[in-house]
């Protein structure tokens, strides 16, 4: 039949020829032959070549298919597709983006289109072909290649102007159209499966109401046949862009074939379900293919593990979508969306790939990664605002598709653990404090001056650390992070003091037990300084954290002070005695003790420096002063002088000690000398004289206590006794309570003996009447 076909097509060149009036020359016959050797290889081949007669050359050349002519023919489609390959055969190489260049025709060639198609007729009513022919049928209908947007113009265009190529009258049988789609013929499978619905239908409409058994048959092969087909458009949509090279160029025919399947939706014979949306999935199912296939190694084996998949992770998804948008996406028709599909895809994807990976973060490290790269590195350059994926990214979302409390969640267990990791640093800190300090007797670093450990701002530093990490991702996770920062911090100070006390407790006597209260009285204030930076975050936690270390700091103060009092206890108790007066060595030990007391202040850094002082300021002087009211000495025989000098000197000294340790009690200052102007008075009278300024300063000094200074004067009853408690009187009541410093209170608590003097009180008329009637 070849022959018969070569034959036919040469007689009618000739005859073209001749009927153009032109006779050709032996170069011209040459010509002509090497072209019909040309059309007889093409024919063969199953290529059709659409020739056009035009009068601006009078040479013969194949035409090659126009983007702007439209498409009348199965055989023209197919025709000018093989010509393209025809003209790369012969070293004519196309411009990259372009479709190929338009030859110039021979207008004695017309009647080869009408030779060529009855060839091609014939070719296809026997059904015969080479596997080259099957392959050209199914190169794509439109240029794959990335192009400009006047390109996207010209895709556009061939999308509107395609035309489904003939359907054959008579369909294949069943095992034959099968075949063709195990062998990814799916053009003519797709054709043959509409001749065999269009039998369907056809039967359907004669047979009415009727329904014969055959006619179910051939409704059950068309589903069966439907369900091949649309499970083979799903492998290939599916692996398209896992494979560099692979099946891409069968993607025009699918999408021209889910075309037609929509447009034919409404008819019987036909798959229900979507095509678009069954191409949807596969998209999806081809995502999470390749999801799956990135490395994840054992976090047994690499304490990274996490942080190398995301990274992995990443590198796939922009390297995926580049590629969609470069290459993929021009094999399907604008309509398909097909860069937008992919997006959505990776979304979805992305997010159930993470859900069933969250079971296996336990770490905060890895938790810490997983949350920055979910809100920070999916949407960033690195991987969905990568430049390469501009401009189409700016129409499409960066979010990923999570469920709707997977954040919460993975951010509660983020803090969770995080609270977890804080109470074992806390405990290390114990632990390290025992190890290093306590076992050895260690004495406490120095730094400016004053005695610290270093734990505090290991703490902080730590503390800071997760902190700022977590306000990278965003604030509502900073104030979290903050949050259980804080309430985990909070117990610490209870542990800390344990722990202390459990190994220390044999220390208590010694100073190096002095020395350790001290330091963590600053380390506890400078961790608490350090805290109150998160007060306008957190105020509840920063204030319950502030009581726990103020509790701790005043124990560790109270018991500096308790020990100070023990160890001065008994010398204020040999104050103002008969052995006081002529001994010094009660006072000599009480000195002492206040000096190293003021080297400990020293020590300690500000505000609980002062305090402290001013504390035990306050005590010394209320014993001492206390111990000249409890009238156990009275100064007779002229030795007030010498008691009211005593006074005034240790007052001195004790004044400067107090002074360098920064004492706020200035008001105590001045009240030993006071009393000591009241004591050293040689003449009785003038007492009253000097009064008025001790009322003013101790508004809470009363009768009784001057009573017991006229005591220790040793002034007890008589005359001038009387005039200068009612002198007090009259300035007491001048003075009201007016200028009362309910802070300035010294005297009210102090004991004083009750007097068993039952005639201490009476006039001295009175006990003079008595002594003279006995």
């Amino acid at each position: 039949m070849s022959q018969m076909m070569d034959t036919e097509n040469t007689e009618e060149v000739r005859v073209s020829l001749k009927s153009n009036g032109k006779t050709p020359t032996n170069g011209g016959t040459k010509e002509s032959l090497g072209m019909i050797k040309t059309l007889r290889k093409s024919i063969r081949r199953g290529k059709g070549l659409k020739v056009t007669t035009g009068n601006e050359s009078g040479s013969l050349t194949p035409q090659s298919p126009s983007q702007s002519s439209p498409v009348t023919s199965p055989l023209e489609n197919v025709g000018g597709l093989c010509n393209k390959k025809d003209e790369e055969d012969s070293n004519t190489t196309p411009q990259k983006g372009k479709g190929v260049a338009r030859s110039k025709t021979d207008p004695n060639m017309s009647r080869f289109d009408s030779i060529l198609t009855r060839g091609e007729s014939i070719r296809r009513s026997l059904n015969l072909g080479t596997k080259k022919d099957k392959a050209c049928r199914q190169q794509p209908l439109i240029s794959v290649a990335e192009g400009p947007a006047e390109e996207k113009t010209e895709e556009k265009a061939k999308e509107e102007e395609y035309t489904l190529p003939e359907i054959p009258h008579t369909p294949l049988s069943v095992m034959q159209i099968n075949n063709l789609i195990e062998s990814m013929e799916l053009q003519d499978a797709h054709l043959n499966l509409l001749a065999l619905r269009q039998e369907f239908q056809q039967e359907r409409e004669r047979s009415g109401d009727d329904s014969p058994l055959e006619l179910a048959k051939k409704e059950k092969d068309l589903n069966l046949l439907y369900g091949e087909l649309r499970n083979k458009i799903k492998t290939i949509v599916r692996d398209s862009n896992s494979l560099p090279s692979g099946n891409k160029e069968l993607l025009e025919p699918v999408a021209r074939i889910i075309q037609e399947e929509e447009k034919r939706a409404e008819q019987p014979g036909g798959l229900q379900d979507s095509w678009r949306e069954a191409w949807r999935e596969a998209v999806g199912e081809g995502v999470k293919v390749k999801i799956g296939s990135i490395e994840l190694e054992q976090k047994e084996k690499n304490p990274s593990w996490l942080a190398v998949h995301l990274g992995l992770l990443g590198k796939t998804i922009l390297e995926d979508l580049e590629s969609v948008k470069k290459d993929l996406r021009w094999s399907y028709p604008p309509s398909f969306k097909v860069f937008s599909t992919y997006v959505r895809s990776y979304h979805s994807g992305v997010g159930q790939h993470l859900k069933k990976l969250e079971p296996q973060v336990t770490e905060v490290k890895d938790l810490y990664a997983l949350l920055n790269w979910i809100i920070n590195v999916y949407k960033s350059e690195k991987i969905m605002g990568g430049v390469s994926l501009q401009p189409e990214m700016e129409e499409e979302s960066s979010d990923l598709q999570l469920e709707e409390d997977f954040l919460k969640k993975l951010k509660d267990k983020y803090c969770c653990k995080l609270k977890e990791d804080i109470s074992c640093t806390l405990d290390r800190v114990i632990e390290q404090e025992n190890k290093t300090i306590w076992t050895d007797r260690e004495t406490p670093e120095k730094e400016e001056g004053f005695l610290h450990s270093q734990f505090p701002m290991d703490i902080w530093t730590n503390l800071k650390g997760s902190i700022e990490c977590s306000a990278a991702i965003d604030a509502q996770l900073k104030q979290k992070v903050i949050s259980s920062c804080l309430q985990e911090l909070k117990d610490f100070p209870k542990r800390f003091e344990a722990g202390f006390r459990l190994h220390c407790r044999a220390l208590q006597p010694e100073p190096i037990w002095t020395e350790y209260q001290i330091t963590y009285i600053n380390s506890f204030t400078a961790l608490q300084q350090h805290m109150e930076g998160y007060r306008d975050t957190c105020p509840a936690e920063v204030e319950d954290l502030k009581k726990e270390t103020d509790g701790l700091i005043f124990r560790l103060r109270q018991g500096l002070e308790v020990q100070f009092k023990e160890d001065v206890e008994l010398y204020l108790r040999r104050m103002i005695t008969r052995k006081w007066l002529t001994d010094d060595d009660d006072f000599k030990q009480l000195s002492k003790h206040t000096e190293l007391l003021s080297k400990n202040c020293a020590l300690m850094r500000p505000p609980h420096n002062q305090d402290f002082a001013s504390r035990l300021h306050y005590h010394v002087v209320q014993e001492y002063i206390g111990q000249l009211m409890k009238k156990n000495f009275s100064c007779k025989n002229q030795r007030h002088e010498r008691a009211a000098s005593k006074i005034r000197k240790q007052w001195a000294e004790l004044r400067d000690l107090f002074e360098d340790m920064k004492s706020a009690h200035e008001w105590l200052y001045d009240v030993g000398d006071e009393l000591s102007v009241i004591v050293e008075q040689k003449n009785k009278r003038d007492i009253k004289n000097h009064l008025e300024t001790l009322v003013k300063h101790y508004p809470d000094f009363c009768k009784k206590h001057l009573v017991a200074v006229l005591y220790f004067r040793g002034l007890i009853r008589g005359r001038e006794h009387r005039l200068i408690l009612q002198k007090f009187t009259e300035l007491k009541k001048t003075q009201g309570r007016a200028d009362e410093d309910k802070s300035h209170v010294l005297f009210r608590d102090m004991q004083i003996p009750a007097n068993t003097d039952c005639f201490f009180h009476l006039p001295f008329c009175c006990l003079s009447s008595l002594l003279t009637d006995n």
